[in-house]
């Protein structure tokens, strides 16, 4: 039997005319589909699929050019997870490369038979896969295209409250949180569902840049502003026109230059540097920061005015460790090992049960970053076709010793204390010889005795006697 006469897909929409949709129906697209639904125009297909969601799209090219380039560009939009096929009685290059780049997965001659319906089945396959994969690693509310990871109660309310932001008027946006959670990833969200598709998304570290550079880069300058301004300079702000311009990392923005933005973010207007004409500022505004701004603003680092201006309804994304998001470390972990590029990730599957315990039990102070630099490493390490913990070698934190230990008494930074600490280091040093010891104290060995009986330093390993000396001259003396 062959592979088309077995329903594989559940919904198959067609775009077409009215009079040829009982054809659509009962023809070969009824043969591997359990329902055929029909549409005239690019709004009726776009409502039909969002009611229900089909495995394929079909475009029948009788709708008029126009029509075909319309409906392509609703589903596109709408729902960018199904491929959609335009098919046509009479195919041309022109058309082939005109309906491709508008978003067609194919462009098919009718009548739709033999290998041209394997070709439609093999497109809704991948989709299939495609929206499997959509429903396990990513919570309804994540922007399409934009792969932020996770289904945890965290994720998912940030995600949603930006969607929230984006369907409103808010600008400028502010995302907080901790290196590594996905600030960036959650401001190219905000992007993609407020914005056209040939808006520029433009991005720039606050950071990584002086305060002359930063304000040319952001603002541009004219020919003449500075030493080297051998010619006009489009800044960022006018070049992401009506898309997104991202300061990320704003905290560490100088002071004069948050003042010159907050002028921006108030007139919806900026000047080139050593120019006079204000130029309209129609972009999305979206800033972050891993800093607590509050705390910035307190110590005077961060100006009020333009926290109070940024803060409309700030959205934090909530890092790895915290109880609302660490549920996404094992399925985080399993996404960085498909989509990878170590080439190991082919033979790998996944995280075995005592590798996915000791992921969860980590804090993970660089988030999805360092989780990503983990998995690498032991798609790198793994022999087997399931990660084990022996690959998983995680770097230990340079201050990990300092935040769990005890706080010091005052007696730790006592004199005695030092003086007892350099002891011992000397008797390490010397093998535990207390007169080789003394010299390199600089002692005699009478005096390092008395020491030794008043600090109660004994050698590892022995119990001496009431009657003893603390070290015993089988110590090598």
């Amino acid at each position: 039997m062959h592979e088309a006469e077995t329903p594989f897909l559940r919904t198959v929409l067609v775009v077409c005319q009215a009079s040829a949709a009982e054809r659509a129906r009962n023809g070969s697209l009824g043969c591997i589909a359990g329902e055929v639904l029909t549409a005239t125009d690019a709004a009726t297909a776009v409502a039909q699929g969002k009611a229900r969601p089909p495995d394929l799209v079909v475009v029948r090219e009788e709708i008029g050019v126009s029509g075909v380039l319309a409906t392509l560009q609703a589903v596109a939009a709408s729902l960018p997870a199904v491929p959609s096929v335009v098919v046509t009685d009479s195919p041309s290059a022109e058309s082939a490369l005109k309906f491709t780049r508008q978003g067609a997965d194919d462009y098919l001659e009718a009548p739709l038979e033999g290998d041209r319906l394997d070709s439609l089945l093999a497109a809704a396959k991948r989709s299939r896969l495609l929206r499997d994969q959509a429903e396990r690693f990513f919570c309804p509310y994540c922007p399409p295209g934009v792969p932020m990871v996770g289904r945890s109660q965290g994720i998912t309310r940030a995600l949603e409250l930006l969607q929230l932001i984006s369907s409103s008027n808010c600008n400028p946006v502010l995302i907080l949180g901790e290196t590594g959670t996905g600030k960036e990833l959650a401001a190219r969200g905000v992007h993609t569902l407020r914005c056209r598709e040939e808006d520029r998304f433009v991005a720039i570290n606050c950071a990584a840049l002086t305060a002359s550079l930063l304000e040319s880069e952001l603002f541009g300058h004219v020919k003449g502003a500075f030493t080297g301004a051998d010619r006009d300079k489009t800044g960022l702000f006018e070049a992401a026109g009506h898309g997104t311009i991202f300061l990320d990392e704003i905290s560490e923005m100088p002071a004069d230059l948050q003042a010159k933005l907050l002028r921006v973010l108030q007139e919806r207007s900026f000047r080139k540097v050593g120019g006079t004409t204000d130029i309209p500022c129609h972009a999305t505004v979206i800033a972050s920061s891993n800093r607590d701004l509050l705390k910035e603003m307190s110590d005077g680092r961060f100006r009020k005015d333009l926290y109070y201006r940024l803060a409309v309804f700030p959205v934090t994304i909530p890092p790895l460790r915290s109880d609302e998001r660490r549920s996404d470390i094992p399925l985080l972990a399993e996404y960085l090992i498909r989509t990878s590029t170590i080439p190991k990730r082919d033979t790998v599957k996944g995280l075995s049960p005592p590798a996915r315990k000791r992921l969860l039990q980590h804090d993970w102070p660089g988030n999805v970053r360092e989780l990503r630099n983990v998995i690498d490493r032991a798609l790198i390490l793994e022999k087997t076709d399931r990660i084990q913990p022996s690959s998983i070698i995680i770097e230990p934190r340079p201050d990990a010793d300092a935040e769990h230990a005890e706080p010091a008494s005052p007696d730790e930074f006592s004199l005695e204390a030092a003086e007892r600490e350099f002891i011992i280091r000397a008797l390490k040093e010397t093998g535990w010889q207390r007169t080789r010891a003394a010299a390199l104290l600089g002692i005699t060995r009478a005096t390092l005795y008395a020491k030794l009986k008043r600090y109660g330093i004994e050698a590892p390993g022995r119990e001496p006697s009431a009657d003893e000396p603390p070290l015993s001259k089988a110590s090598g003396d």
